[in-house]
């Protein structure tokens, strides 16, 4: 591996799908879990999401420091904003009166890529405390004290994405940061012993593979809850908008190295990939690598997990919730 490159295998992709399937049965049985939260409006014969169950929101407003040439703040718009703890408070016990049972708590990041979580955190405890809501939130580059405070406040998941090369941090993300901040974060919340579910983002790098494979290895070295991997989709009115996002082989092959690195820890296919028959290819492939879930999952998808005789369950919540999910499945058993 070259800067977290993959390598060409002299075993083919097919084959290399079928020893992850094995490896994934093995270690968490035949099943696989879809979800489907509010944020993204999903219907067809197998489920209809809710908008109200798990809305997304953002502590920043659309405002977010870095600009990347992926986003451009432009996910931001789809959150409801919250930019005060008292708004915060606000919205989750409207939220919680119109039938949510948890909530993703996002946001842009500051200049030294962190999400500005820690003067929310009082007011998560109490959203935790009063409310009894599966929190989730989305932090950026964070340290010690920001993680074990996130930890008392009984956060259900720590999401953060991972990334493998400093080109990518500085060109894509414009951030004066390296690899070694993104190990410093997972070190502090594997050091907390809070649940943590990173994420990797594959062809972050202008659609190509650059530091995916270096971002699991750094990942595996410190537990993790789940990995979530999602892959680039071009978004109109940013840098990137017209380039090419990875092929579905190429997010397969990142999601069966993440299986054959890490056996024994859930990994879910996230909700930020492209769509279409792109998505279509995506998901069937992962299916068949044995990937343990699927959020917003094509038709198709369902189907191919019916064709291989799994135990499938759908779930309004984040597909960060893996981990909580697949343990309670085995407990019931």
């Amino acid at each position: 591996m070259q800067g977290g490159l993959i390598e060409i295998s002299s075993e083919r992709l097919d084959e290399r799908i079928i020893r992850a399937r094995e490896v994934s049965w093995e270690n968490f049985g035949r099943r696989i879990l879809f979800y489907a939260p509010g944020f993204v409006n999903y219907r067809n014969r197998y489920f209809q999401s809710s908008f109200t169950i798990f809305p997304s929101i953002s502590i920043t407003g659309t405002f977010c420091a870095l600009n990347c040439d992926h986003c451009g703040s432009k996910i931001l718009r789809t959150m409801i904003p919250a930019q005060t703890p008292e708004k915060l408070i606000e919205v989750c016990s409207d939220a919680k009166k119109k039938g949510a049972v948890g909530c993703l708590i996002s946001g842009g990041c500051l200049p030294n890529g962190s999400v500005p979580i820690g003067r929310f955190i009082d007011a998560i405890a109490e959203i935790k405390r009063n409310l009894e809501l599966t929190i989730v939130t989305h932090t950026g580059l964070i340290g010690f004290e920001t993680a074990k405070k996130l930890k008392e406040a009984e956060v259900d998941a720590v999401s953060v994405d991972i990334i493998g090369t400093d080109e990518t941090i500085r060109d894509v993300y414009h951030l004066k940061a390296t690899t070694k901040d993104y190990e410093k974060t997972l070190k502090a919340l594997s050091a907390v012993d809070i649940p943590f579910t990173p994420h990797v983002l594959v062809g972050a790098h202008y659609g190509d593979l650059k530091g995916e494979l270096a971002a699991l290895d750094m990942i595996a070295r410190y537990r993790p809850s789940a990995v979530i991997l999602i892959a680039f989709f071009p978004i109109r009115g940013t840098v990137m908008e017209a380039v090419k996002p990875p092929s579905p082989e190429a997010i397969v092959e990142v999601l069966v190295q993440a299986r054959l690195m890490m056996p024994n820890v859930p990994i879910a296919l996230g909700c930020a990939r492209p769509r279409g028959r792109h998505r279509v290819k995506t998901d069937i492939l992962a299916v068949e690598a044995g990937v343990n879930a699927v959020a917003f999952p094509s038709i198709e998808a369902v189907r191919k997990a019916e064709m291989l005789n799994l135990e499938t369950s759908f779930s309004s919540l984040c597909c960060s919730q893996i981990y909580e999910d697949l343990g309670r499945l085995a407990h019931q058993k």
